[in-house]
């Protein structure tokens, strides 16, 4: 309680004292930008991934712009010490992501162990965690493995480009499987499809994706 009245939660987006574990105010929460996508082949984050991979479905729960909401609450989750904020963005997706056809597994792009451990957590986990205990889908962090540490889309290069390409590695072979697969931040798409392509080597795998925001 005294920590409560010395650092009092405020909204993310004005400053206003809030209550709870929320992240806005009635009034911010309304600018959140939301995307309505359903998850089909009929929105833009689809219709981006397909040029990278071949895809059965995509969702994208918040349009990414420099200095969004959006922005905000990423920027905050990553590199600020706020798990918990995975929680609120797993909360609004149950609310908004509905399958016709409900994948396999969940498998969430992983963060080089050298990053995770500087960060104390991967932002995935707990957001992959709460979609699959909601939409009972088995949620998988260890298969694939990221070989190389450093941002693969800033990486520019002919040297790095490959880098790119061979990002990940996958830890099990995987058959006939309809994967879920995670990210944050869909920006060029570059980790997405590599990671996707080591799924997909396998016979009889099929990708959808689920991303927090779309840049």
């Amino acid at each position: 309680m005294i920590l409560d009245l010395l650092f009092p939660n405020r909204c993310l987006q004005c400053n206003l004292i809030i209550d709870g574990q929320s992240l806005f105010c009635e009034d911010c929460k309304y600018q959140i930008p939301f995307t309505h996508h359903h998850f089909d082949t009929n929105n833009e984050l689809f219709q981006r991934t397909k040029t990278l991979f071949p895809a059965e479905s995509a969702f994208a729960l918040m349009n990414f712009e420099q200095g969004n909401i959006a922005q905000k609450i990423i920027h905050q989750l990553k590199y600020s010490d706020r798990e918990h904020y995975a929680k609120h963005l797993a909360k609004w997706t149950c609310e908004r992501l509905h399958f016709n056809e409900k994948p396999n597994m969940i498998v969430t792009i992983p963060l080089h162990p050298k990053k995770e451990k500087k960060r104390g957590y991967n932002q995935l986990h707990t957001y992959a965690e709460i979609l699959s205990e909601h939409y009972e889908i088995p949620v998988n962090h260890q298969l694939l493995k990221r070989k190389f540490h450093g941002k693969a889309q800033a990486l520019k290069d002919k040297n790095h480009r490959l880098e790119v390409v061979n990002l990940f590695s996958i830890t099990q072979e995987i058959h006939h499987q309809h994967i879920l697969l995670i990210d944050d931040v869909f920006t060029t798409g570059s980790t997405m499809a590599t990671a996707a392509w080591e799924i997909l080597q396998f016979p009889g795998n099929r990708i959808s994706i689920v991303v927090m925001a779309l840049d």
